[in-house]
């Protein structure tokens, strides 16, 4: 009897280290009331249809960095998540080849309707993947997380109207609190018939749809600054695509303050969330 009870409880215990310890450098791990979050693999993009992969759990003290080697960007951007999102108790998708995911990219090299605009973004929210495009040709791209279910993303043909280096969210806090929501890089492309703004600017990347409506792009160094992760910042899209878009070689003023813009780039946004298969 003694032994049978000593079996339940080491089961126990090796159970809730696998799938409810948390990781010191991340969030909580997985949860059932969050299936989208344990289990990316179940988010479906189109462009992996015939992109071979295969899905891995997150096991305690694994990280895309022991996993992977220099290689866990690649699977990084592949998953639309930033390192402090991947935590034990979810599960990833892997390229089987990671040579050849290097160069994943789910936008068209070459785009129509922007060969007739210097500077054109293309904003997917069906791939959750936003593309720079320079008289129609793609000049680089990064993942994005768009608006959750109830706060999607508006489609539409707008165009960046304001810039904002050094933005804050006037409605929504850091997880613990402490400060308004930090939104660097911030490039504002709309405004809502209910006066609320959208924007492209930094943010955590969950590897799904997960803003209040404006589109986030990796950029460590901000998680870095408020978080204290990573030590050492490498994602950093949201940078670049900024510098690129609205940065000091196109305007005089770069302070960091909110500037409203006359001749910003075309954005578009195209395409539903993505199907989370159950």
């Amino acid at each position: 009897m003694f032994r049978k009870i000593l079996f339940f409880v080491v089961v126990a215990v090796a159970f809730s280290i696998v799938v409810y310890k948390p990781c010191a450098t991340s969030e909580p791990s997985a949860t059932p009331g969050d299936p989208a979050k344990e289990d990316l693999t179940r988010v479906e993009y189109p462009s992996l249809a015939n992109v071979p992969w295969k899905g891995h759990f997150i096991k305690p003290n694994e990280t895309l960095e022991s996993l992977f080697g220099a290689d866990w960007p690649t699977v990084a951007r592949f998953n639309r998540i930033d390192r402090r999102h991947v935590y034990p108790g979810m599960t990833i998708k892997v390229p089987t080849d990671l040579a050849a995911a290097k160069n994943y990219c789910p936008l068209p090299a070459q785009y129509e309707e922007a060969k007739r605009y210097e500077k054109y973004i293309l904003i997917d929210l069906t791939e959750q993947w936003m593309g720079a495009y320079e008289n129609g040709k793609l000049k680089f791209s990064g993942p994005a997380a768009t608006g959750a279910t109830g706060h999607e993303t508006p489609v539409g043909l707008y165009r960046i109207d304001a810039r904002d280096r050094q933005h804050t969210s006037s409605l929504y806090q850091t997880e613990d609190g402490s400060a308004q929501y930090p939104m660097d890089n911030a490039m504002r492309f709309h405004i809502g018939a209910d006066n609320v703004s959208y924007w492209i600017h930094a943010r955590d990347l969950p590897g799904k749809p997960a803003s209040h409506g404006c589109v986030g792009l990796f950029d460590e160094g901000m998680q870095n600054r408020v978080y204290g992760i990573p030590e050492k910042p490498v994602l950093i899209d949201s940078q670049k695509f900024y510098a690129w878009a609205v940065g000091e070689n196109d305007y005089e003023d770069d302070s960091g303050h909110l500037e409203e813009l006359e001749d910003g780039p075309a954005v578009e946004v195209r395409g539903a969330n993505p199907v989370y298969r159950k």
